[in-house]
């Protein structure tokens, strides 16, 4: 945790919160922190700065905050994910979290076994508290936009066009098609598909909804995996 982040619930007053939580913990087991100790913090969705440790007792600390710096940027992108299997998608949720995407939409595909929309980890408290730990991870406090479409051609048909539109479309797929570009400096919309790709069909609906599939080289990677590399080299 690089960043203790505060909820709305902790503040006793403008500047002062109370932590009682895993937050607590880490303070004391991690941080080792003393009365007197200057900690980072950052209110959700708001600004970051330092803390003052005023009171630490077994079961609650007491903090003076101090909250004059901005969040850092997000990325310019919006990213389409195929529903990934559900050990694998509380990892990406952190990576995506961490790594500064404002919007993610979860989707469904071919490929995507039916059982994996009924894990828990779907829920929207489940998902929260996984972006929350790339925030801490990352320090940032901007909450990604979560979404989540489980009918696959009525979103690309009638919804994504309009997401694509004043960005650059990409979709990730192993084969035939041009390196993913780098460095860029554009809105990008980028679509990454299940473990195994996306089918046939679905590259031409991406297609027509104006994705243009590039690709990382011939080796096939987890979707993580893929996440990561083709952030990291568009941006």
């Amino acid at each position: 945790m690089n960043l203790l982040l505060l909820e709305e619930a902790d503040f006793i007053a403008p500047d002062r919160v109370i932590l009682r939580d895993r937050r607590l913990t880490h303070m004391q087991e991690v941080h080792r922190a003393a009365v007197g100790d200057s900690l980072r913090v950052g209110r959700i969705d708001g600004a970051m700065g330092s803390a003052e440790l005023l009171r630490l007792e077994a079961h609650e600390a007491e903090l003076r905050v101090n909250l004059d710096l901005s969040p850092p940027a997000k990325l310019p992108l919006t990213l389409v994910l195929a529903l990934p299997r559900p050990k694998m998608l509380r990892r990406v949720l952190q990576t995506v979290s961490a790594m500064g995407v404002p919007r993610l939409i979860l989707v469904n595909s071919y490929r995507v076994e039916k059982s994996f929309w009924q894990t828990p980890f779907l829920e929207p408290a489940a998902i929260r508290e996984q972006l929350i730990l790339g925030l801490e991870q990352a320090r940032d406090t901007v909450l990604p936009q979560v979404l989540i479409e489980k009918r696959f051609k009525p979103f690309v048909e009638d919804r994504l066009p309009g997401l694509v539109e004043g960005t650059r479309g990409l979709v990730g797929h192993p084969g035939p098609y041009p390196a993913c570009p780098r460095g860029l400096d554009e809105p990008v919309t980028l679509a990454i598909g299940p473990e195994g790709g996306w089918i046939p069909y679905e590259i031409d609906l991406l297609g027509k909804a104006g994705l243009q599939p590039v690709q990382l080289g011939e080796r096939i990677l987890r979707v993580e995996t893929a996440v990561t590399a083709l952030l990291a080299r568009l941006f």
